[in-house]
């Protein structure tokens, strides 16, 4: 069963909610105000099941929107899902200002399907429906409602007249429409929250994308709320799944009707990311005054509507009927993602005055635009995957950053980077996806970085990973994997976490190999009675970081050991300690802090930092006042 949705469009007391309840039976109108006044305030909902041409059946979820100007608001809640568009016009008052605001908000939704629907004619005689008839058809041509391709009909809710060949024009249309990707990753924006006893919280809206079934958990945006799926709702039957395409009601456990509203839109967790900024592709329209950069309009997409200031790139202003590329920066977070489509309108007084498409909802926030904006409009999957991996330079994307830009699915992001990376044009390095011109780039910084650290730390063996990390700005795993490439290719060596140019050690200018010798001497003819390293340094001819970094060099290789923050000692006095301890231990298998000091001769000044190192290395093992040589 194939299920499309049908938007009204037109002018107020037109006969929309009426026509909608002639076709299906349903009233939209469910507000006691809209009842009482006669006319539609905020969106309503009916369905309807056709035969389609080819045998199948046709689940038509209608969608009716206000009419009034001052209603247009719920009219862009209602209208942003639509499949096709029933544009209403009354024959008794042919064409009027909602009826041309609403046909140019369908259209510059890129709505590409619809029936016009000539109402009351029961209301006039046949040559004024003829009139009005010439007149409508004028007023559409060049447009996706031309009577040369789209039908005109006219029909009479009040007596039935003309309803069934609207039902067959119905039925030929929604069948050429064409069916959304239930595989997609699901998107619904919220259009109606209430409570429902025995139930609890309910939302509804217009599947987008995907496919939502009983027990999903889902993310609230822009909030992030995890809400469970308790159950779900198709045109009004309780179903297991709801599919892209379909009105859908779910009952949501974990959130308060508080926490929700219209506007907010359901997605799979953990998948994307809100944003308060969206580069698009914005058309004017030819009716509207020229929009200057950084205006404020009210935008429109889907269910949700805001205040945002619309920031123009290389232009100062719009021209009424020109397109230019800018970012809306929305007053509130919200979920975007590229193709999406939007309204906006004029601050004050609100009318509307243009559209578009979202190319980026996730823009850095300096970078050359006019090109990347251009490959994002008009490019190639392909190239749109390949564009945005280059754009993010040595951080590359994981294929999880990929599906949070682009709203693709990991399969399909897979599928179109296979010829680039066959190509070379772009590589894998661990979980990231970069440029090969980027890695290129990256090689020589490495590089450069390596042997640029080896020039200003000639006492030092080599730079440790983190630290060149930090220098060429890159991921760990992006790191890693160039590391394992530039050490196959014998342009580095890797030993430990120190990251060094082949055959590369320390090299010590004669006045250093004098002073390391100097301080290795010092502390090896010292024994156990170390001198404070400050005073051995103070002798030295070099100066003092000179001198701090060939001690490092000592450490590093084991010569000298650190036991405290002020005890150094040579290796040699400490493995000959350990030599003592064990003859010791064959007189007794504990000894005391006294006994110590005796066998070593130290005073309690070194005793005490020497016990506890022993400890840490397991030599010894401290019990009470004593220590058990280990």
């Amino acid at each position: 069963m194939k299920s499309v949705i049908v938007g009204t469009a037109g002018h107020i007391d037109h006969g929309k909610t009426a026509l909608v309840k002639a076709l299906t039976g349903i009233d939209a109108d469910r507000l006691e105000e809209e009842k009482r006044r006669g006319i539609t305030i905020d969106i309503g909902f009916a369905h309807l099941e056709l035969p389609g041409p080819n045998g199948e059946v046709l689940r038509l979820g209608f969608v009716d929107v206000p009419g009034h100007e001052r209603f247009v608001r719920n009219m862009l809640a209602g209208v942003g899902g639509i499949d096709l568009v029933l544009l209403v016009i009354a024959a008794d008052e042919s064409i009027k200002p909602q009826t041309r605001e609403h046909f140019d908000i369908c259209r510059l939704l890129a709505v590409r399907r619809g029936i016009t629907v000539l109402t009351k004619s029961d209301a006039v005689d046949a040559e004024t429906l003829d009139v009005v008839r010439l007149e409508v058809e004028e007023f559409l041509r060049g447009s996706f409602l031309d009577p040369t391709h789209s039908p005109i009909v006219v029909v009479s809710s009040l007596t039935g007249a003309g309803l069934p060949e609207l039902k067959q024009a119905l039925a030929k249309v929604a069948a050429e429409v064409p069916a959304k990707d239930s595989n997609a990753l699901a998107r619904l924006p919220i259009d109606r929250v209430f409570t429902m006893k025995g139930f609890g919280t309910v939302v509804t809206g217009t599947l987008v994308a995907g496919t939502i079934r009983r027990e999903d958990e889902l993310e609230v945006f822009p909030g992030g709320k995890r809400v469970r799926v308790r159950g779900v709702q198709v045109h009004g039957e309780p179903a297991e799944q709801a599919l892209a395409g379909q009105r859908t009601a779910l009952n949501l456990a974990g959130v308060a009707v508080e926490d929700l509203a219209r506007g907010m839109m359901l997605a799979p967790p953990d998948t994307f990311r809100a944003t308060q900024r969206a580069d698009v592709s914005l058309s004017l329209l030819p009716s509207a005054k020229p929009l200057k950069d950084r205006a404020r309009v009210h935008l429109h997409a889907y269910t949700l509507e805001m205040v945002a200031e619309v920031a123009l790139y290389g232009e100062k202003a719009i021209k009424p009927g020109e397109n230019a590329y800018a970012q809306l920066r929305m007053d509130e977070r919200t979920l975007l993602l590229p193709g999406d489509r939007f309204i906006v309108r004029q601050f004050s007084p609100v009318v509307t005055i243009g559209g578009g498409v979202v190319l980026d909802a996730t823009p850095p926030l300096r970078s050359k635009k006019g090109y990347f904006l251009k490959m994002l409009d008009e490019g190639t999957p392909e190239r749109i995957t390949e564009g945005r991996i280059a754009r993010q330079s040595n951080q590359g994307l994981t294929v999880p950053q990929l599906v949070a830009e682009t709203g693709w699915l990991p399969t399909s992001i897979r599928r179109h980077l296979a010829e680039s990376i066959r190509q070379g044009q772009i590589l894998q390095l661990g979980d990231r996806y970069l440029h090969g011109a980027v890695v290129e780039v990256l090689r020589e910084s490495i590089v450069s970085g390596v042997t640029a650290f080896h020039k200003e730390n000639p006492l030092v063996a080599g730079i440790s990973k983190e630290h060149l990390r930090e220098t060429v700005a890159t991921p760990p795993e992006v790191l890693a994997a160039m590391l394992d490439l530039l050490t196959s290719e014998k342009k580095l060596e890797v030993a430990g976490d120190l990251v060094r140019l082949p055959g590369r050690g320390v090299v010590l200018k004669d006045e250093e190999a004098e002073s390391k010798k100097t301080i290795e001497q010092a502390f090896s003819s010292a024994g156990l009675q170390v001198p404070a390293l400050y005073n051995v340094l103070a002798g030295l001819k070099v100066d003092k970081a000179r001198a701090q970094k060939i001690v490092t060099l000592l450490l590093r290789d084991k010569v000298l050991v650190k036991i405290s923050d002020e005890l150094v000692f040579h290796h040699s006095a400490l493995q000959q300690l350990r030599g003592q301890l064990a003859a010791y231990k064959t007189k007794s298998p504990k000894i005391d802090v006294g006994k110590f000091k005796e066998l070593t001769g130290v005073s309690r000044k070194y005793a005490i930092p020497l016990l506890e190192y022993l400890d840490r290395e397991r030599v010894t093992r401290r019990v009470g006042d004593e220590r058990v040589i280990l």
